[in-house]
């Protein structure tokens, strides 16, 4: 009889993460570590831990994600984006282990017109953006079997997210502004954690999978003032009691400061993950509405 497979998930407490749990549970022995054992700004500490749990799958949703403060701690953001990334891909090369790695539309300068392809060339424009390239770098230069997932705007029942801060906001507040000049897709932690689960799945079956980096997104485009739009509009229709009176107010970029450059357009082209495994993604909106139909279910408990 097969042993069932060993998976690590790291990050497990994050928004993918948390649905990773559920969507792996069934495909293998778990490990997901808390950071005191298995702490990705360590880089140098993580191999000796590979080696006691000899995971034959390394699902890795972990990252250091605090765009603006990146900027003040760029050794702290390329340890965990970048140097960790470097040693579980080292090790699942060694190892013949599979890796499944998420990325980020900051790969990206924005600058494109249309959705980013997984070919275009990589422009990162903030300290962040930089240490997602050049951990996805590290991965294919590693040589291991992989898959890196680019995602933009990810939102979850579980931690904290646009939406959720929004929603709070609009509860909170009489006025509201959103940028409107940035374009993207909010994504799901659920359906990143279902693909992940569905790409696993192909690899347990035949280890012969069209391995590499796919984009994954909600499909359509929005901005965020749109998305935030949306989402009070769904709050209002089914009761919250909203202290924000009128619509968010539309705003450019250049009226909201930021330490870190933000992609004006982050829509990601998911055509090559789709043709490639048969997958449909679901539009953005049906996304939101069925994350915020989950929310709203949860506070009526």
């Amino acid at each position: 009889m097969t042993q069932p497979a060993t998976i690590l998930v790291t990050g497990s407490s994050g928004q993918v993460g948390f649905e990773l749990k559920r969507a792996l549970a069934l495909h293998g022995c778990l490990i997901c570590p808390d950071r005191g054992q298995f702490d990705l700004s360590q880089p140098a500490t993580l191999t000796a831990a590979l080696d006691t749990w000899q995971p034959g799958i390394i699902v890795n949703p972990a990252a250091y994600t605090a765009v603006d403060r990146a900027e003040d701690e760029p050794a702290l953001a390329h340890a965990i984006n970048a140097e960790a990334v470097a040693v579980l891909a080292r090790w699942a090369a060694a190892n013949n282990a599979l890796l499944v790695h998420y990325s980020t539309d900051y790969v990206f300068d924005g600058s494109k017109d249309g959705a980013w392809c997984e070919d275009d060339a990589a422009n990162p424009q903030s300290v962040y953006g930089q240490s997602k390239w050049l951990g996805e770098e590290a991965i294919r230069h590693a040589g291991c079997r992989h898959f890196i997932l680019r995602t933009s705007w990810v939102a979850g029942v579980y931690g904290q997210n646009f939406l959720k801060t929004m929603l709070r906001l609009a509860a909170s507040r009489d006025s509201l502004a959103v940028v409107a000049d940035q374009f993207g897709a909010p994504t799901p932690a659920s359906l990143l954690a279902d693909v992940a689960a569905n790409l696993v799945t192909r690899c347990q079956i035949h280890a012969d999978q069209p391995y590499g980096t796919y984009h994954v997104a909600a499909q359509g485009r929005t901005n965020w003032h749109e998305y935030a739009s949306f989402v009070i509009a769904l709050a209002r229709d089914a009761g919250w009691p909203l202290a924000l009176a009128d619509a968010p107010r539309a705003i450019a970029s250049r009226d909201y400061l930021q330490k870190a450059a933000r992609p004006a357009n982050s829509s990601l082209d998911c055509s090559k993950l789709m043709q490639s495994f048969g997958l449909n993604l679901p539009q953005w909106q049906d996304s939101v509405r069925q994350l915020f139909q989950t929310i709203d279910n949860a506070r009526k408990l």
